[in-house]
């Protein structure tokens, strides 16, 4: 085999890889994102400093009170992805 089939084999094989995985990811989102929305999202509450469920409208929790700093971070993580969850 030649340098350059190996070279057209590894970039093929590599590309169909990460079109599975890309694949895979994806639809674990969406389940996910579809879970959340029928069930709520589980959270650790900065404000009150507990474990709640909550669903998510807008991106906010159901929650929120823009007023507190607290709630407005939260608010933040949840657009990030980054929300403390249990």
């Amino acid at each position: 085999m030649s340098e350059e089939s190996r070279i057209e084999r590894f970039v093929r094989t590599t590309a169909r890889s990460a079109g599975r995985r890309y694949a895979e990811f994806s639809s674990a989102y969406r389940d996910g994102r579809r879970m959340a929305d029928e069930e709520g999202v589980r959270i650790v509450c900065r404000r009150h400093a507990e474990r709640r469920r909550v669903s998510l409208s807008n991106h906010r929790p159901d929650c929120f009170d823009p007023d507190h700093p607290d709630c407005r971070g939260c608010t933040e993580d949840v657009r990030e992805g980054t929300v403390e969850t249990w």
